[in-house]
Parts: C-alpha cells; structure tokens; sequence
C-alpha cells in the first residue's frame, strides 16, 4: 500500500492532521479512531499512527474530506502539547503501572483536576474587580448602581415601569427612559457607547 504525506499543528486540547490524498472520495475513504492509533485508508493508500504520543476521545473525534487533502481532528483526552504524532511519550494516562496500550479505563483520567481552573479564574476576576463605584460604576451591584434603578423601578408608576422595562429591552441595555409617552410612540433604538458598535448575537 502506498503511505500518504502527512502533516500537523496543535493546541493544548486538539491536534488537526492533514492528509495530502488529493480527489478523496469520500464514500471510500475509511478512517478509524482509537484511544491510542489512528487509521485511514483510502483504496490503495494508507496512513496508520499507532502509538499516538497521547491519547484521543475517539468519540469528540472527527474529520472532512476536501479536494486537496483530508483533515483530521483528534480530541485530545487530557489538555498538553505532544511535540510529535508518533512516540511513547508523554502519556499522562499511562502514569500508573499500567502500560500505555491499556489505558482505555476512564477511570484514570485525571479531568477532575482540570477543572479547578474555573475557580483559579473566578479568583483572578473577583481580584481585578476590586475597585470602588467612583472608579467604576459597574462596580459594586445592588448597593450602588443596581440599587439606585431598583429604587426608582419600585417607586414609580405604571407608566413609568413600562416604560423602563420597553426601553431597556428594545435598545439591548443601552437605554433606559423613564417616560412612557416618548417610549410608547414607537421602538426604542439600540445605542451602543462612543466608539463601541452594536453587534446581535445569535
């Protein structure tokens, strides 16, 4: 069989393979996903990695076929650089006794560990938000500028509750008016601040 020029680039939670296999038919191409190998063939051609210097989801795994080459994306089981597609090391799985090719128990697989940086980032936010109303007016919540609305919402009419409530809602949070004639008329335009542009998501 004849082997196929190959080549990659990764991040530290995938690895994208290109595969030079150029006019690919899609419907006769075979690829296979395993924790530690990695198979495509294609008639004739064939490309096999095994073993992959870490391990994959072959679940989150997946790949396209275009004109020029087939690209391959690996979901990488735990987040790191391999530096290589082929090799023993670094195998973070394979850390305890058992040898690299069984590593297929996820039971070992240390993503519990991984998640505490959600709490090293919320601790990085709440230490950088550490400023006073005056120097920032988002700051402080329901004591300052959260509070101040709330008061004038509780306070107020009909009129004017419906009116707070169309304006912030048909302009995006960018305008909050308090008189419902003028907002009543018609929809309350989004304006977003100087030097910013509104952009609708989703």
């Amino acid at each position: 069989m004849a082997s196929l020029r190959h080549e990659f680039y990764e991040s530290d939670e995938r690895l994208t393979l290109s595969i030079f296999d150029k006019g690919a038919n899609p419907d006769e191409v075979s690829v296979q996903f395993e924790p530690r190998k990695f198979t495509y063939t294609h008639g004739e051609k064939s490309l096999v990695l095994e073993p992959l210097k870490g391990q994959i989801d072959p679940e989150k795994s997946d790949y396209t076929v275009g004109k020029v080459k087939v690209e391959v994306r690996f979901a990488k089981a735990v987040i790191g650089r391999w530096g290589g597609l082929i090799g023993d090391a670094p195998d973070i799985l394979a850390n305890s006794a058992a040898s690299p090719s069984s590593s297929s128990e996820p039971s070992t697989r240390p993503a519990a560990k991984r998640k505490n940086w959600d709490g090293i980032t919320e601790n990085i936010l709440k230490s950088d938000k550490e400023k006073n109303p005056e120097e920032d007016p988002n700051v402080g919540g329901d004591s300052t500028l959260n509070g101040f609305f709330q008061k004038i919402f509780a306070d107020a009419d009909e009129d004017t509750k419906r009116a707070m409530m169309k304006s912030y809602q048909e302009s995006g949070g960018t305008t909050l008016s308090t008189n419902w004639d003028e907002v009543g008329k018609s929809k309350v335009d989004v304006k977003p601040p100087t030097g910013s542009q509104w952009k609708k998501w989703g």
